[in-house]
């Protein structure tokens, strides 16, 4: 089992910039990868970004590319969404996910868990 805590959402002015966290606990010896995705009322989860926890390799939606940067700390088991620029179209609810396994990394069902999520807002 793996646990996931978010932190670090809230409401911020278009052109703003935020620093999401998320702290694994359990079995993080076994994570190949986690995630980013976000998901609004009414819409499917999106995937944001991803990054293997072993080399570091990044993956980003085309909507973030240039404005979003994931990181890892593997030595307190984190990983991080740097959000800069943000705009009004990213206010969503952002949730944390880790994978055991290579794949298809926009694919949420691919991830075995969740964190609860934090709100972000991004104001006009």
């Amino acid at each position: 089992q793996v646990a996931l805590v978010e932190s670090g959402g809230g409401l911020v002015q278009a052109g703003a910039s935020l620093r999401l966290s998320c702290a694994a606990s359990g079995r993080t010896f076994s994570i190949y990868a986690m995630g980013w995705f976000r998901q609004t009322p009414g819409l499917e989860r999106e995937f944001v970004a991803a990054v293997t926890w072993s080399r570091g390799t990044t993956y980003y939606a085309d909507s973030v590319k240039g404005r979003f940067t994931i990181s890892r700390d593997n030595a307190k088991n984190t990983v991080f969404l740097q959000m800069s620029s943000l705009k009004p179209e990213d206010t969503a609810v952002y949730y944390c996910a880790a994978r055991y396994n290579s794949g298809s990394f926009p694919t949420s069902g691919e991830y075995r868990y969740w964190g609860q999520g934090t709100q972000v807002t991004v104001s006009s």
